[in-house]
Formats: C-alpha cells, sequence, structure tokens
C-alpha cells in the first residue's frame, strides 16, 4: 500500500512563497484510492494551497474534524462552497461553543457554522462516540481518551458554553486518524488537547498495533519546562520510527523534539509526506 499526506496549511511559512500558511492546520491524505481531509485550517487559504499542490478537493470521501476549535473547522464552510459529496466526521460534543478565558473575558474560539448549515447544504455528518471507529478497512478514528499521565490535565484557559454557564472544556469532542500500514500506525493528530500520551496509549490500547508515525499538533506552546521534558522521554522511550510534530507544539518544544535526529521529520505547509511498504 502506499500512503501520501499533503500538508495544505500549517502556522509556518512554506517553501513556495506562493503557499499561504496561517494559525492552523490541514492535511489532504490518499491512502488505497480514498481521499481524506483531516482539518481546514482557520480559512479559506487552504483551498487555495490545494489548487497550486494539484490537489482535487472534489473527490473527498471524508473530511474529518479533530475538534471544534476556529483554526481547525474555520475553512470548512468555504470547502462546501465548491464540494459537498463527503462526509463529515466528527467528535460528540463538537458544536457545543468553546470559548478560551483570560482575565475573566470569554473569547469564541469555535465554530463558524452549525448544524442548521449542514442541513442547508446537504453535508452528512457521522458522530463519532465509539472510542474506535473503522471508516474503511484500515483507516479508524479514536476519540475517548484515557486520562491516566497526571501532567496531562487539559489547559484551564479553555471554556465550554451550554447556552447558560461556562465549564471547563475536557476535549471530549477530539478525535484523531489512525492509518494502518504495513509498518504500523500511522497516527494524525489536530491539537492533542487530552495529552498525546493520553492520546497515544489509547491508540496503542485500543487497536494493538505498533506506532510507526505520528504527525500533527500535540499542544505543547503552554506547558512547563517539566511536561515537555517528559513528553520528549516518552517519545523516546516509544517505538515511534518518524515524528512530525507542528502547529500548535511550539517552538520550544519543536527544539528539544529535535534532539531525536532522524526519527524528527519536519511538516510544514506544503510538505508532501510519503509512507510507503
Amino acid at each position: 500500500m502506499a500512503l501520501k499526506i499533503t500538508v495544505l496549511i500549517e502556522d509556518s511559512p512554506a517553501a513556495d512563497p506562493l503557499l499561504k500558511n496561517e494559525h492552523g492546520l490541514s492535511f489532504y491524505i490518499e491512502i488505497d484510492g480514498h481521499a481524506i481531509l483531516f482539518d481546514t485550517g482557520q480559512s479559506g487559504a487552504f483551498m487555495d494551497n490545494a489548487e497550486r499542490l494539484g490537489v482535487d478537493l472534489l473527490n473527498l470521501d471524508y473530511v474529518v474534524l479533530s475538534h471544534g476549535h476556529y483554526d481547525h473547522s474555520g475553512g470548512f464552510r468555504a470547502l462546501c462552497e465548491m464540494s459537498s459529496g463527503f462526509e463529515l466526521v466528527t467528535g460528540s460534543g463538537f458544536f457545543t461553543e468553546k470559548y478560551s478565558v483570560k482575565d475573566s473575558k470569554h473569547t469564541f474560539k469555535g465554530n463558524n457554522f452549525n448544524r442548521d448549515f449542514l442541513e442547508k447544504n446537504g453535508i452528512i455528518r457521522r458522530v463519532i462516540k465509539d472510542t474506535v471507529t473503522e471508516l474503511f478497512p484500515g483507516v479508524f478514528t479514536v476519540t475517548n481518551f484515557s486520562r491516566v499521565n497526571a501532567d496531562e490535565l487539559p489547559s484551564s484557559v479553555y471554556e465550554l458554553y451550554d447556552g447558560s454557564s461556562f465549564s471547563k472544556d475536557p476535549f471530549a469532542d477530539e478525535i484523531l486518524l489512525a492509518l494502518d500500514t504495513p509498518k504500523g500506525l500511522v497516527v494524525l493528530v489536530g491539537c492533542s488537547h487530552p495529552g498525546i500520551k493520553n492520546m497515544l496509549d489509547t491508540v496503542s490500547s485500543a487497536l494493538d498495533r505498533p506506532l510507526y508515525a505520528l504527525i500533527g499538533g500535540i499542544h505543547l506552546i503552554e506547558a512547563d519546562e517539566k511536561r515537555i521534558t517528559s513528553t520528549a522521554e516518552y517519545f523516546e522511550k516509544s517505538g515511534i520510527r518518524y515524528l512530525g510534530t507542528c502547529h500548535c507544539t511550539g517552538e520550544h518544544a519543536q527544539n528539544k523534539l529535535k534532539s531525536l535526529g532522524e526519527r524528527f521529520m519536519e511538516v510544514r505547509t506544503g510538505n508532501k509526506i510519503l509512507l510507503q511498504e
């Protein structure tokens, strides 16, 4: 089998100056004749990049949104203006309003579309509730992450609003993609708010396959030195062959993870990642 992942948009500038970058994430995945879009950045800029990179967004089988934050779902509305023949995949609670809070001031960080928008545009949505769901052979969503690593508590910066009151956001809506390859699982994550160690431990337990590669954001940008060191040690001891962290990982954590040498893989706007047997 062959697996190709194109980074349609990410925070870092591309080598090609005509490609746009922004605080956001979007991957286009080609595997066994299927096409999956994982996250849509914060705007429609990923679509302009897709055109320049020769990616056909009209052939999508699935659009998977890792969680309901604007920098991962913000481009979805623009996508629906040109394409709708796909199935949208989200976690449970995806549409609960999300905010960040600082100095008692709440700032909306959620989606720019709702259930009515999906119905109006004829978008079929699958809500992921089971820990493991197989979208098609060898391609899985994973959620309901274990919360056993004490240093990976959700940040108090993020809250949910249920229409009457605010509460801490546990990121129960977060999902990841696990792609089964002959060399092991390739795991794609959006921001890893439940904690990347918690998430990978859940993947390993639920799918009972070795981890081959991890690609995406692991949200260490706000982490203290102790947690960053603990995460780096976790990866050092793991059997993961390739580690492509980006987006919300944070510059300090990225530099720490680069000590893994050839196991560290650069992920930035415009990159094409080929993983094959």
